[in-house]
């Protein structure tokens, strides 16, 4: 597509510069050599125009559409109405100065409806929240309707940390219909996971291939719309400092599995969804009394224990188990803890 641009600007540039030539032709007959001249004349404009038309052509547009696409429903929906609206009072305004004299009745309506255009575009864009609010009380939308558009509702949006990539659950989250929200990953977090994925370290490496594996599933077969964004805000120096300020700025939430993130989030009061604590939330719940049948792996930290783990991945300290290591045995719980790592039970032997 730029090489096509590139061609067409040359040939737009050899045009202007022959174009000239020929209005011109006695300019370059007072020089020493008139054919050289000319030659090198035409050759500056096709390089002007083969270089100058992609900036101004595919690159702008280019910006718009990756512009638009970042904007939410909400957004797009008021700055048309407000160009709309901008353009119609620029209208009433240039038909009384288009009889002025020239050159004011020719420049003074084109200035008119460029500044009420794009004025009107940015207000209502900003006020966007107040013109639904006053939309909803004049009984024109329905209440909730404007939240139900709008992409910066931490109900739409999710920031997604690279921790929650790489672990792989999050596409069986998806799958099961329990996400549906817009998932938003900004650009710094995929080169962050791009770093790890060409990691000299063969776990490191192997992990971080497997996170831009999931993201591309997610991408092309997810039910949830993945959103990759240029937003990288200029306040935060580290990836997490930029994962909250990004999701202050949305209104969203974020995904992640990393503890420390999740508590600067929390004290910045965003919304945060850990998979960890999901995970935990969904294992079965256990009470002193109940029976279990475990495998001791191995022995524990305090001497006479032995550990074992459920299905799920729970550990279960067996109190007298250091004896019974490679022994599969009924268990009685006898109390279980919730800590932040996860959920620990410990148990004695079942009485015969």
């Amino acid at each position: 597509m730029i090489r096509i641009i590139r061609l067409l600007g040359g040939a737009t540039g050899a045009l202007i510069g022959a174009g000239f030539v020929l209005a011109e032709e006695t300019l370059f007959d007072k020089t020493g050599a008139p054919a050289l001249l000319i030659l090198i004349w035409v050759a500056a404009w096709v390089t002007v125009g083969a270089l100058l038309l992609p900036y101004l052509t595919v690159v702008p547009t280019r910006q718009l559409i990756r512009g638009v696409q970042s904007m939410s429903t909400a957004e797009f929906v008021a700055a048309v109405a407000g160009l709309l609206i901008g353009l119609l009072i620029a209208l009433l305004l240039g038909l009384p100065l288009s009889v002025l004299p020239d050159p004011y009745g020719r420049f003074l309506p084109i200035g008119v409806s460029i500044c009420f255009g794009l004025g009107m575009l940015g207000l209502t864009v900003a006020k966007r929240e107040d013109l639904v609010a006053a939309a909803e009380a004049a009984g024109l939308v329905r209440k909730g309707d404007g939240q139900a558009q709008s992409g910066h509702g931490n109900e739409t949006q999710v920031v997604v940390d690279t921790s929650a990539i790489i672990d792989g659950r999050i596409a069986d989250i998806v799958d099961s219909g329990f996400l549906y929200h817009r998932l938003v990953v900004p650009h710094f977090v995929l080169d962050e996971l791009q770093r790890i994925a060409d990691s000299s370290d063969t776990q490191r490496r192997g992990r971080g291939r497997r996170g831009l594996e999931i993201l591309t599933r997610l991408q092309k077969d997810g039910p949830t719309p993945v959103e990759i964004v240029d937003d990288d805000p200029a306040e935060a120096g580290d990836v997490d400092g930029k994962l909250v300020a990004l999701a202050r700025a949305r209104g969203a939430a974020i995904l992640t599995n990393d503890f420390n993130l999740n508590r600067v989030a929390d004290l910045q009061s965003i919304r945060v969804l850990n998979v960890n604590s999901l995970a935990n939330a969904l294992k079965p719940a256990l009470l002193p009394g109940d029976t279990l049948r475990i495998k001791v792996i191995t022995e524990g930290k305090e001497p006479g224990q032995g550990v074992g783990y459920l299905d799920d991945g729970t550990m279960v300290v067996v109190e007298g188990g250091s004896r019974l290591v490679d022994h599969e045995l009924d268990v009685l719980v006898t109390r279980v803890l919730q800590t932040v790592m996860g959920r620990m039970v410990f148990a004695q032997a079942h009485p015969e």
